[in-house]
């Protein structure tokens, strides 16, 4: 708060990297003139995440983070209130050797978010966005040219916010081709719009939009619409917190690690289930 309110920041992007599988580490190196350019001058502070990054298929590392960015000064100084969070992502395309800025949300006021990559069949992947914020409804922004700029940002009516909001995660999933046949006799992905995207999006959050009770998993079967979300598979009943989802490769599971207990982040657990228990459980009244 103090760093919001002076304009004044002491956070610091850095990184250490392994290459013996986490046995010895590299010294800490910081990045954060060249993640936040020129908008370091106008930086009152900067986070990471939290939650998972993800390489998208040409290789190119994305890091989902935040900042607070002073819009209006008076004699130099910062003007407390307009200074806002924004949701940005960097980015390397040389394995981490070095960092450039990509997309900021500047539309809405957006804090803690995290990235998939969805594949399209008639064009560049997409990269999606999720973010969180204090105004009830999650933030979907999507990108279409890699990171480097935002195209649109929305409020999702089907994704609520408890007050002040809530962390959440979001991974890409590349379907069965049963699942993809089940949809098609469903009807569904009949559009051009929606047959484009070939991946699913899964979201892990809180459900209640009162307080940060009963994690749920969301699927979007086509994530290139914000209607698209299924009703919540609730996998933990009472106080839930913070999440980060995986996808568990090559067995078409996912992994959900979770904060949870008598209250919101008593302790952490981790949940495994597979496609098939998620779609049981999300076709259940």
């Amino acid at each position: 708060m103090g760093q919001i309110i002076t304009g004044k920041n002491a956070a610091r992007i850095c990184y250490v990297t392994s290459t013996d599988y986490g046995k010895s580490w590299s010294s800490l190196l910081d990045v954060t003139e060249d993640v936040l350019a020129e908008e370091l001058k106008n930086c009152a502070t900067v986070a990471v995440g939290p939650g998972h990054g993800i390489q998208s298929p040409s290789g190119r590392l994305i890091v989902p983070a935040y900042l607070y960015y002073i819009h209006s000064r008076v004699c130099g100084l910062p003007i407390p209130w307009k200074t806002k969070p924004h949701s940005f992502v960097f980015y390397s395309d040389d394995h981490g050797k070095s960092w450039h800025k990509g997309s900021t949300i500047w539309q809405q006021q957006t804090g803690e978010c995290e990235v998939a990559d969805v594949a399209c069949s008639n064009g560049p992947d997409i990269l999606y966005c999720s973010a969180r914020t204090n105004k009830h409804f999650r933030v979907e922004a999507t990108s279409s040219d890699q990171a480097m700029g935002f195209n649109s940002s929305h409020f999702c009516r089907n994704l609520c916010e408890p007050p002040h909001g809530c962390q959440g995660s979001v991974v890409s999933y590349q379907p069965l081709e049963i699942h993809q046949e089940a949809d098609d006799l469903d009807g569904k992905g009949q559009t051009c719009f929606e047959k484009r995207a070939l991946s699913w999006l899964l979201y892990s959050h809180p459900t209640s939009n009162h307080k940060r009770v009963d994690l749920g998993i969301y699927l979007n079967k086509s994530p290139l619409l914000p209607t698209g979300w299924n009703q919540p598979w609730i996998i933990n009943q009472g106080p839930s917190g913070y999440s980060d989802l995986a996808v568990c490769q090559g067995t078409h599971a996912f992994g959900c690690l979770f904060e949870c207990g008598v209250d919101a982040c008593e302790k952490i657990i981790f949940r495994r289930f597979t496609v098939e228990e998620l779609m049981e459980n999300l076709s259940k009244p």
